[in-house]
């Protein structure tokens, strides 16, 4: 039983530790991917990113294209942001 109460503390942790920060993605899409980007981009029927993991290869090429030095989580949300706003995977 405690091995029970163990492993659903531990998923419990993961998953609050990965949460994503909506705001801040969009904060830092407004600031910084907006410049070059409007929603069309986002929501075009031939728009590139057709999967999570595109999406994510996508936010980070425009990341180091900017030279921009965001952390990991900071990435993370904005393809949070961008995925609950606009992609839907």
């Amino acid at each position: 039983m405690k091995l029970f109460y163990l492993s659903v503390f531990f998923a419990c942790y993961a998953t609050a530790s990965q949460a994503v920060d909506l705001e801040n993605g969009d904060d830092l899409h407004f600031e910084n991917c907006t410049g070059c980007h409007d929603s069309t981009a986002y929501t075009r029927d031939d728009r590139k990113v057709q999967s999570l993991a595109r999406l994510g290869t996508q936010v980070r090429f425009c990341k180091d294209n900017l030279g921009l030095t965001w952390f990991d989580d900071e990435v993370n949300d904005v393809i949070g942001y961008l995925n609950k706003e606009y992609y839907h995977f």
